[in-house]
């Protein structure tokens, strides 16, 4: 599986935007798909997840109620829509596909096989 992120970008604090991950290959409903982030000068940090089915889905406690994780299977797509954001999202996000995992290890970035390339956003204050 082959994922590109997009939809990054500069927007002030308060604002939205919302990141694309598009997947190449039919098996794309096979995998849980997660976004995570990594600031500057900080480790890279889980964000959402959504299973295969779309049945389950997995927040960072700071981004609840802000941020929504969508999937379209047919689309091959996963979607971050982001909301009321502040300057502490501003990082780089990575979107990241896996086989079926356990929970316990969804949000812990080893256990996806497959990562895109980050798309930046940056929040002014």
């Amino acid at each position: 599986v082959q994922l590109q992120a997009s939809g990054g970008g500069l927007v002030q604090a308060g604002g939205s935007l919302r990141l694309s991950c598009a997947a190449s290959g039919r098996t794309f409903h096979n995998y849980d798909v997660a976004w995570f982030r990594q600031a500057p000068g900080k480790e890279r940090e889980f964000v959402a997840a959504i299973r295969r089915n779309g049945n389950s889905i997995y927040y960072l406690d700071s981004v609840k109620g802000r941020f929504t994780i969508s999937r379209d299977n047919a689309k091959v797509t996963v979607y971050l829509q982001m909301n009321s954001l502040k300057s502490e999202d501003t990082a780089l996000y990575y979107c990241a596909a896996g086989g079926t995992l356990i929970t316990s290890t969804i949000r812990n970035a080893p256990s996806y096989a497959y990562w895109g390339q980050g798309t930046l956003v940056t929040v002014s204050s």
